[in-house]
């Protein structure tokens, strides 16, 4: 142990001297976690709206009105003609346009069904999906007040006609904001993707500072060389996971619901899982170059690709989500989401607990023994 320790101590103190370092293991993680949450928003609000009002009557703008007076549109503009609408789109002035055709107001008071037309630009498909519902919503709900308020014109008690009311209630995040969404995922990525690059450059910068072979000759077992080299990397790890956690809940409100212990666990594991990645590169790259350009492949875009950070596992194809076993991210992203978001405990996430068990007896057993073969 004493000679684990001070192998600890030697890597600390590397570390602590190269100001580089430093900040990407500290202050990078933070950052990227604010850069994320912030621009990395699914959120679609106040969408640019261009109106062609052709019927210029009362009705006409009272349904314009239910445009504005949601916070999902906001209107930029007014178009005259039909000729103005592609120069709109073309120019990027506007994301949708309202088209109000003449006689709108007609129809409407002579009971029969008042067409309108709602463009949306689809260079952006999140948005162009997400306006179109949010237009079809507020078109019926306008149809529904013009219909009540015939109905009562015509003198029956205010009574309105009665159909299906379905009573909505999205759990876990009812306010729907990305932030909820993105930064237990976020955990996940910037944990892998820190903790693998570090631990890859490892045995690697010794080589090239020319230091390895005095460890190699050294009364230290090879083992012991590789615990004491990764340690500090685990606590530094283990460190960004909780200031990751309380930027999340302090700063981003986003709550946490279940188990610490079945989260605690979880991280540990993951942190473990990567540490075992970042060995096998590290013993196998042949430059500090090749290490972080290794590294970034095998973390990074698996984090995004293969875990479902950012759309479900079951959109991908077969063989895609084959591959995606492969790689921690996936079954640690299950726990953050499920133990913050859902309340989750051991008794609901134990198979990603157990997969993640496994990955790293095996990850770093098989990169232990490559390691070694490499001193």
């Amino acid at each position: 142990m004493n000679r684990i320790l001070a192998i600890a101590r030697k890597e600390f103190i590397h570390i602590s001297r190269d100001r580089r370092t430093v900040i990407s293991v500290l202050l990078l993680p933070v950052m990227m976690l604010f850069l994320f949450a912030y621009a990395l928003s699914f959120d679609v609000k106040n969408i640019p709206t261009a109106v062609l009002d052709q019927d210029q009557t009362q009705i006409s703008r009272r349904f314009i009105d239910s445009f504005t007076q949601s916070r999902y549109f906001t209107i930029v503009g007014r178009l005259g003609t039909m000729s103005q609408v592609d120069g709109v789109f073309d120019r990027g002035d506007a994301r949708a346009i309202v088209m109000i055709p003449p006689g709108f107001s007609d129809d409407i008071a002579a009971g029969r069904q008042g067409e309108v037309a709602v463009l949306m630009d689809g260079s952006e498909p999140n948005t162009a999906q997400l306006g179109q519902t949010y237009a079809t919503g507020l078109s019926r709900s306008f149809d529904v007040r013009v219909i009540g308020q015939r109905v009562a014109a015509a003198g029956l008690g205010g009574a309105t006609p009665r159909g299906v009311t379905p009573s909505v209630r999205v759990w876990y995040n009812p306010e729907a904001r990305s932030a909820v969404f993105l930064v237990p995922g976020l955990i996940v990525i910037l944990t892998m993707m820190v903790t693998v690059q570090q631990t890859a450059n490892t045995l690697v910068r010794e080589r090239e500072n020319g230091t390895l072979e005095q460890l190699v000759v050294s009364p230290i077992r090879r083992i012991e060389l590789m615990v004491g080299k990764v340690l500090p990397w685990m606590l530094l790890a283990g460190l960004n996971v909780l200031v990751i956690s309380a930027f999340g809940l302090l700063v981003f409100r986003v709550p946490f619901r279940g188990d610490v212990f079945t989260f605690a666990l979880g991280s540990f594991l993951f942190v473990l899982c990567c540490l075992g990645l970042g060995l096998f590169i590290s013993s196998r790259a042949s430059s500090t170059e090749v290490a972080n350009q290794i590294a970034l492949i095998v973390s990074f875009l698996p984090g995004f690709m293969f875990s479902g950070f950012v759309f479900p596992l079951a959109n991908i194809p077969v063989v895609l989500r084959a591959a995606s076993y492969l790689f921690p991210a996936r079954y640690f992203m299950v726990v953050t989401r499920s133990v913050f978001l859902k309340g989750a405990g051991m008794d609901i996430l134990w198979p990603q607990i157990l997969a993640l068990t496994v990955y790293a007896v095996v990850a770093v057993g098989l990169s232990a023994a490559l390691y070694q073969r490499r001193l």
